[in-house]
């Protein structure tokens, strides 16, 4: 029987392979700070269904190659200083770096703060306040996605402690201790990519012009990237800082990874994703609903 809560070692490869696949699937669909923030960012930031899927795709890919060399070298015992209790907070300041200059480029580095320095001009903040305006931004690029990707796999938590610990170590050889953490990530891809699908397909379903969905969905993106990266950055400083306040966790009844304790990793998802990701969308879509357009111009 498959136990995907404390599976033991000593199991047949074909039993690591499924144990694998399938901790990857519980690893995307549950709320993961590693994983859905930045799904989030660049499939809304695609402006397609299309491209979501494809940019879900590629950085669960480059997240999979990352966890597949991890898994190899877990299989040597030479992981150990991945799970010391500092790293992943250092994991938070790379990743968060990484995000807010991703934002800055969506932005084009010099918008990405909207300051005046001169008279305020009352009708172009009018303007932007009723959507008639957006900052001059860009959609993210798949090849930041590949990087954040990566940066991500080296994340640690109880996933990673299964599959580098348990699962790898397993293996028959060392030309195989690649394996667990390579279908670990295509379990993660799988959903990861159904989730960048439904994102960029969101955007395209606005009712509103599709000039000014294509400009919400880069703003959102690159919102999301920019403070969702400084929020990162922070929880990583305050978790190297006060290390015994950043390490609370809630338990729920919930025997799920990701869900049976709730610490620092799950408001990292619920402020990015869902209070500025997703309230960047909703409060920019209001915006721009309040202008009428032409009906032809409007999505069916």
């Amino acid at each position: 029987m498959i136990d995907l809560w404390s599976p033991s070692a000593g199991m047949s490869v074909g039993m690591i392979i499924i144990t694998s696949y399938l901790l990857g699937l519980v690893h995307g669909i549950t709320p993961d700070e590693h994983t859905w923030p930045i799904t989030f960012s660049y499939a809304v930031g695609s402006y397609s269904a299309k491209k979501g899927l494809i940019v879900g795709l590629i950085f669960s890919l480059s997240f999979t190659v990352q966890r597949s060399l991890m898994s190899e070298i877990s299989y040597f015992a030479l992981s150990k200083v991945f799970s010391l209790p500092y790293f992943n907070y250092i994991i938070y300041i790379i990743v968060g770096t990484a995000m807010a200059l991703g934002g800055m480029y969506v932005f084009k580095f010099k918008n990405a703060f909207h300051v005046h320095f001169s008279k305020i001009d009352r009708s172009h903040h009018a303007a932007a306040l009723k959507g008639e305006e957006y900052p001059d931004v860009q959609p993210p690029t798949p090849k930041m996605a590949i990087v954040h990707g990566f940066i991500a796999g080296f994340g640690f938590g109880a996933f990673a402690l299964i599959i580098y610990t348990v699962l790898a170590p397993s293996m028959p050889n060392a030309y195989v201790g690649w394996v667990p953490g390579f279908f670990f990530g295509i379990g993660t891809a799988t959903v990861q990519a159904i989730a960048g699908l439904l994102f960029g397909t969101i955007t395209t379903h606005l009712k509103i012009s599709r000039e000014v969905a294509s400009k919400i969905s880069s703003l959102t993106a690159g919102r999301t990237l920019l403070w969702g990266g400084i929020v990162f950055v922070v929880a990583g400083i305050f978790g190297l800082t006060f290390p015994s306040i950043a390490n609370f966790q809630i338990t729920t009844p919930l025997h799920v990874h990701n869900l049976h304790s709730l610490g620092i990793e799950f408001v990292l998802v619920i402020v990015v994703v869902l209070v500025i990701g997703t309230g960047t969308l909703v409060r920019e879509v209001r915006k721009a609903a309040k202008i009428s357009v032409p009906s032809e111009d409007l999505h069916e």
